[in-house]
């Protein structure tokens, strides 16, 4: 799955890739997300058998319906272009993509530990640790999930809302912003030092799709970053 041209250039107006109404809806089933969040960590937490892979589940169906929903949309305007592109076709421009998240990643993974240990969130709480993986089934349905992040929440963060913000403020960089803000709010079930991390994070991610104008480097850094949180949590847990 790859995308192309998240943000119009500076000599192009700013372009609704769908109706204000259908964003609307996007922000409140992205506000129902949250919540969904809050309960399965809570649910996972305090459970005496945590059902896990119900939890990887849920968010699994519940990023794809997102994902089918924001790409219903754009479809709606012809703009379906704009947040999802074309596929690669060839194997350099594939390769390139790679390179870019690859260095990408080790970047934000630096900047992401000082702001990490100044905002006290540089590990992961308890309860958070307790979602991650602890069996080798568990795992994987998790990479299947870090890869389902990387693709759904890059469309749906970057190439949507990020390129629909903008147009909505005609101002590329507020969109970028107020991406990150809507990505960290999001993730807000992991509490307020995670979700300013979290918004960082987007932030550096719709930097890198605006620099980029694609969000594929975006998708494979995030889904690449998501399966090793799963295959550390293992690791460390033998």
């Amino acid at each position: 799955m790859a995308a192309h041209a998240t943000t119009p250039s500076d000599s192009t107006p700013y372009l609704q890739v769908a109706v204000p109404l259908h964003t609307v809806v996007l922000i409140v089933l992205l506000v129902a997300w949250s919540l969904l969040g809050w309960f399965m960590i809570n649910g996972v937490v305090t459970a005496a058998n945590p059902h896990r892979i119900v939890s990887y589940t849920l968010t699994l169906l519940f990023e794809w319906l997102l994902f089918v929903y924001v790409v219903g949309g754009v479809r709606g305007r012809g703009a379906s272009t704009l947040v999802l592109g074309t596929r690669w076709h060839s194997f350099r421009p594939f390769l390139r993509d790679v390179g870019v998240a690859a260095a990408f990643w080790v970047i934000a993974a630096a900047l992401l530990q000082v702001l990490g240990r100044f905002l006290y969130a540089h590990a992961p709480r308890p309860d958070q640790q307790f979602l991650l993986p602890h069996r080798a089934g568990e795992l994987a349905l998790w990479i299947m999930l870090s890869v389902s992040a990387g693709i759904c929440e890059e469309t749906i963060f970057r190439g949507y809302l990020q390129t629909q913000l903008a147009a909505f403020t005609k101002n590329g960089p507020a969109g970028i912003l107020l991406s990150a803000v809507a990505f960290g709010a999001a993730h807000a079930y992991q509490g307020s030092r995670m979700m300013m991390l979290i918004a960082a994070y987007g932030l550096m991610f719709g930097i890198l799709a605006h620099w980029r104008r694609s969000v594929r480097p975006g998708m494979i850094a995030h889904a690449w970053q998501d399966s090793l949180n799963g295959l550390v949590a293992i690791l460390t847990s033998r």
